[in-house]
């Protein structure tokens, strides 16, 4: 399930949009492989007979569910987790059946912090920790995929939106030496 389009604004673009790490999905890939491996050891093994059969059935219930429950379900939630960093804000989205999302504009983060575990920096992924002014305080990115790179990109971002709703120097000193003269205030965000 790709990301909406029509949640951005005009002007804003995706930088990157993520899933979680890869590593969410071995659980579901495992219960597939050993619910299949089940299935196949009860035709193999099991005799032909009520008996057999019954057995044979129950084998194949248990593999169904435990592929529902810890193989479907986990891989649904990974796909529905969408982590999108754009120019203008962070929008973290996550829900199979309900949706929540939450947006935290560039201009509102104050803090951004990563961590990895030993077996995370294996992986290549770890935790981003995003605070920022408002009720919520801090958001918790888990299994963020390259989360070094993606922290880097995301400090990058909030920089280019700060510069972009700062005054420089030479701006500044023009509005200071208008304001002594009397005239009137310059549009300075074009």
């Amino acid at each position: 399930m790709a990301f909406p389009e029509d949640v951005l604004t005009k002007d804003e673009h995706v930088v990157l949009h993520l899933h979680p790490h890869w590593k969410a999905l071995v659980r579901p890939i495992v219960v597939l492989v050993l619910a299949i491996a089940a299935v196949v050891v009860g035709v193999l093994l099991l005799p032909e007979s009520s008996g057999g059969s019954i057995a044979l059935a129950v084998i194949g219930v248990i593999a169904l569910v435990a592929v529902l429950w810890l193989g479907l379900w986990p891989f649904l939630v990974w796909r529905t987790t969408h982590y999108l960093f754009t120019n203008e804000r962070v929008l973290l989205q996550q829900g199979v059946f309900s949706r929540d999302r939450r947006d935290l504009p560039l201009t509102r983060i104050n803090d951004h912090s990563m961590n990895q575990h030993f077996f995370e920096r294996l992986l290549g992924c770890g935790t981003l920790t995003i605070e920022s002014a408002g009720e919520r305080g801090q958001s918790v990115l888990a299994d963020v995929p390259g989360v070094g790179r993606v922290q880097t990109t995301l400090y990058e971002l909030v920089e280019a939106q700060h510069d972009k709703h700062s005054l420089g120097d030479g701006e500044m000193r023009d509005i200071l030496a208008d304001m002594r003269e009397g005239k009137p205030l310059r549009d300075t965000t074009t």
